[in-house]
């Protein structure tokens, strides 16, 4: 089982790419595999042939290092492999007990410090209480097949996910047609809801329908769940609010759009990726991030801004990278941007352009109803830029301070509201940082310097 991404300590096994015989050259999909942040196809770097499947699909929880597969080089006769187990190849280690195993990998205090917040130090107060040995027991069993992680998460084209999402269907109940029982956009189409609703039986015995359906998180619902209740518990936020006019910004991206040629569409966003990137240099405390370890404690303070984008995909949020967005320009930042959002919502990231970033940007300004709003802070950053619609807002006209008098313009305004963590960014610092980000948004010509 391979690692696909940092955090990774136990992976699902989903839809095998190759059968046993197949010859496999470097970069060919050998099989899907479920991890803690998504689903990602595992690209073989090696020439050989698959002799035998040791997992199949469907397995869960494999601790990563465990055999999966056997390889053999290529003319090798692969008939001997048949009765090949997984005891032969080694056998395998027990995956991480979910709850305090994932907490002591990601915990940026090393084990066996001696201090009391350590992974090892945690629970050495209490002792195993002395228990007799229980009977032994025959565990239950309802004789089913084992539900493999794509029956699960059903096996589905991205835009079969994004189109579920948008219909609100349930893609659990969509029977696929595509390769394997993958569901396709098609079958999205076609779908129609069942006319026999799940039922209930109440106390007096009369059968009704229920009331909630219950889904089962996955694996990376679970890690978002965990890094932004560690981040939210682990930090102490503070919040900081303004309003900027982008009437100005909104002229100037206006002009640069109509003499683009279609080479190019800027969006508000992109303006205010390279405006958090130029407060960030102007302000590099909050281009920071604590750090503990070797035993101390570091204010890492980054030379470059890498700027995280939220994303909304059909599985969860993801924020794909923006690197150095403080020395590239506006045309540049775009493209990643489209480029990274559309893969994102495919599932297609690789996990160095999604971990990692030096802050992080949310924009919900798309959302009409959506005039202002907080966001947790994505550790290791120290701070997080939470940026709402814009709204038309009756202002006193240049030159006169008199609005009674009639002077009065209309002027397009969003509210942004940015989350610093107090142990690296103090309150006086996190205003400063504003001050700057509202400089370079409502005087947008400060981008080009």
């Amino acid at each position: 089982m391979p690692a696909l991404s940092p955090t990774m300590q136990a992976g699902n096994i989903g839809a095998w790419q190759k059968k046993p015989g197949d010859t496999i050259a470097p970069g060919d999909v050998l099989v899907e595999i479920e991890t803690d942040k998504a689903q990602m196809d595992f690209e073989f770097q090696e020439e050989g042939v698959l002799a035998k499947i040791l997992k199949e699909s469907g397995e869960k929880d494999v601790a990563v290092g465990n055999p999966i597969a056997v390889m053999v080089e290529e003319g090798t006769d692969v008939a001997p492999f048949e009765s090949f187990t997984l005891d032969d190849a080694g056998g395998e280690k027990a995956p991480p007990k979910s709850g305090g195993g994932e907490e002591a990998a990601e915990s940026s205090e090393p084990p066996d410090t001696g201090s009391e917040t350590s992974p090892s130090t945690l629970g050495k107060d209490k002792s195993p209480e002395p228990s007799s040995t229980p009977e032994p027991q025959e565990s239950e069993s309802t004789g089913g097949r084992l539900q493999p992680s794509l029956d699960r998460e059903p096996s589905a084209s991205p835009s079969a996910k994004a189109l579920a999402l948008e219909r609100g269907v349930p893609i659990g109940q969509v029977k696929g047609t595509g390769p394997g029982g993958r569901i396709t956009k098609a079958d999205i189409e076609k779908f129609k809801p069942g006319s026999a609703p799940t039922t209930a039986t109440t106390p007096g015995g009369a059968a009704a329908a229920a009331t909630y359906e219950d889904i089962p998180a996955s694996s990376m619902r679970k890690t978002i769940a965990s890094r932004l209740t560690q981040s939210f518990n682990q930090n102490p936020h503070y919040f900081v609010s303004s309003s900027l006019s982008v009437s100005k910004l909104l002229k100037l991206r206006a002009a640069l759009n109509a003499s683009a040629e279609g080479k190019y569409k800027l969006s508000l966003n992109d303006f205010l990726i390279k405006a958090c990137a130029v407060a960030c240099r102007k302000v590099p405390a909050a281009n920071s991030s604590w750090r503990e370890m070797d035993g101390q404690v570091v204010v890492r303070q980054h030379n470059t801004v890498d700027v995280s984008v939220a994303v909304a995909t059909p599985v969860g949020l993801m924020t794909p990278i923006v690197k150095s967005a403080d020395s590239i320009g506006l045309e540049a930042i775009s493209a990643s941007v489209k480029d990274l959002g559309k893969r994102a919502r495919d599932g297609k990231l690789k996990p160095e352009e999604y971990q990692g970033g030096t802050f992080t940007i949310s924009n919900m300004g798309m959302n009409a109803a959506v005039e202002r709003f907080t966001a947790v802070i994505n550790p290791p950053q120290a701070a997080i830029l939470a940026v709402g619609t814009t709204k038309k807002v009756a202002v006193p006209k240049a030159g006169e301070d008199d609005a009674s008098e009639g002077g009065v313009e209309w002027d397009d305004q969003i509210v942004v509201t940015a989350s610093f963590d107090h142990k690296v960014v103090d309150g006086a610092v996190g205003g400063e940082w504003i001050r700057e980000l509202k400089k370079v948004v409502e005087n947008p010509l400060e981008m080009m310097l």
